[in-house]
């Protein structure tokens, strides 16, 4: 067999790659391959366990692919060789290409260091329908769940089983839950509203080791203290997946993920990476980052399946900006770009804007609510490196205004003298516009 171009990985980075590519190379023939013989979309795998129902909700369909001329293999690729342009699949024989792309994603962190990880009842939260399913048929009739790390899918797998009855302890090493993605005055709200539905909140103690007679039975933290469970689920984090990569000669860097340019180019000539796989630099520090989103994910597949053929100067990545939003009975709560702790432990000299308002005008307007924005500012240059907000529904597209903001590196200046559109239906005031607001807030301090 042979192909044109060539994708290892089917979900959201070898998709939106394989369309970028057949709409900038129509001519051209395009493979993806996957292992699964069905993906997910992976920010809704938490959603599967109460709000949506079942793991088939969560599917994503083929045809809107296969319609747009795209070929799907069903297989594993065991081995590349790169001088030859040849890869070897697991039973479909070899397959030749032109270009090739890594997008083989990540896998949870099941961590050798802890003891009792790979007790019965020890779940991590992988993208395979299979697993899910099994895993969502055993919670099914077990009481107390223990969620190891409170990032974004702890949170959202601890709320999730909450709501359908469990008992749920979630546990973080850090001083305060989502402290990787917020300044811990941003995650109050979010904490105190998952304690009122029920949720054991344990933070500042990290676990120590997990046991039980074949099945966990405890959960064991660094402090001593002990919980009883009858499950517990390993939110401790991805790594990239990159196996394939590293067996064919392709540079791998010193933190695990294939070293790729801006313009998503690997070590290799005519192979490219893209998504979890992949090292990412921060687009405010410069240094690697562990942030691993579907977002960004596609908007890398946008550069690599613009340039496979001849590099587009104007799109290449700059950087990744961790932009991530939840949202917990009715609460929204959301970030981009580098947190006010973050920054400074990276040197940089920053001030800050803050603003609470109502995201509806009047605030007497059926369905309004406060809206809270947190701007991070460098402080000489003026330019905008970083923001929280939370609010309700709304809260969640002005962080990708934000998202907007700082990879055009905008000053508050700017911001503040931007021009809106505003309804007293659906938006905030003009008057007190509290993205506007905080950036006036931050230019007072930098007078």
């Amino acid at each position: 067999m042979k192909r044109d171009i060539v994708i290892i990985g089917g979900g959201p980075a070898g998709m939106i790659t394989a369309i970028t590519a057949k709409a900038n190379h129509p001519d051209k023939s395009i493979v993806f391959i996957r292992k699964e013989e069905r993906t997910l979309t992976p920010c809704g795998i938490p959603y599967i366990f109460s709000t949506l129902g079942t793991v088939e909700k969560d599917m994503v369909p083929d045809d809107p692919f296969l319609n747009k001329g795209l070929e799907i293999i069903i297989d594993e690729a065991l081995d590349v060789n790169t001088k030859e342009k040849k890869i070897v699949l697991a039973s479909k024989g070899e397959l030749e290409y032109e270009k090739l792309v890594f997008a083989t994603g990540s896998e949870p962190i099941r961590p050798k260091w802890l003891t009792g990880s790979d007790l019965e009842n020890v779940f991590v939260i992988k993208k395979d329908h299979k697993y899910l399913q099994n895993v969502k048929d055993i919670l099914k009739e077990q009481k107390k769940i223990a969620v190891i790390g409170a990032g974004f899918i702890g949170v959202e797998m601890s709320d999730e089983l909450a709501t359908d009855g469990k008992e749920v302890f979630l546990i973080e090493k850090l001083p305060y839950i989502l402290g990787r993605a917020f300044d811990e005055d941003f995650t109050k709200d979010m904490q105190k509203t998952l304690s009122n539905k029920g949720i054991n909140i344990l933070t500042g103690s990290g676990v120590k080791e997990l046991k039980g007679n074949g099945k966990v039975e405890k959960v064991i933290l660094e402090n001593g203290k002990e919980v009883e469970v009858d499950s517990v689920i390993l939110s401790m984090g991805y790594a990239p997946q990159v196996s394939v990569a590293k067996k064919a000669g392709i540079l791998i860097t010193s933190t695990g993920g294939i070293w790729v340019d801006e313009y998503m180019r690997t070590s290799v000539e005519d192979v490219f990476a893209v998504g979890d796989c992949t090292q990412r630099i921060n687009f405010i520090t410069r240094r690697p980052t562990p942030t691993m989103l579907a977002s960004t994910a596609t908007s890398e597949a946008r550069v690599a399946g613009s340039n496979l053929y001849n590099i587009q100067n104007l799109k290449a990545f700059n950087g990744t900006i961790a932009i991530f939003s939840t949202k917990v009975d009715g609460i929204v709560i959301g970030s981009a770009g580098a947190t006010e702790s973050e920054a400074k432990a990276s040197d940089f000299e920053v001030i800050t804007g803050d603003f609470e308002g109502m995201d509806r005008h009047p605030g007497t307007i059926p369905g309004a609510g406060k809206q809270k924005v947190k701007l991070v500012v460098a402080k000489r240059s003026g330019i905008i490196i970083g923001g929280q907000i939370s609010g309700g529904e709304s809260a969640s597209e002005l962080v990708n205004v934000l998202g907007f903001i700082i990879q055009n590196r905008m000053r508050v200046d700017e911001v503040y003298t931007s021009q809106i559109g505003t309804h007293p239906l659906t938006t905030s005031a003009p008057t007190k516009y509290p993205l506007i607001k905080a950036a006036e807030a931050a230019m007072m301090k930098n007078i």
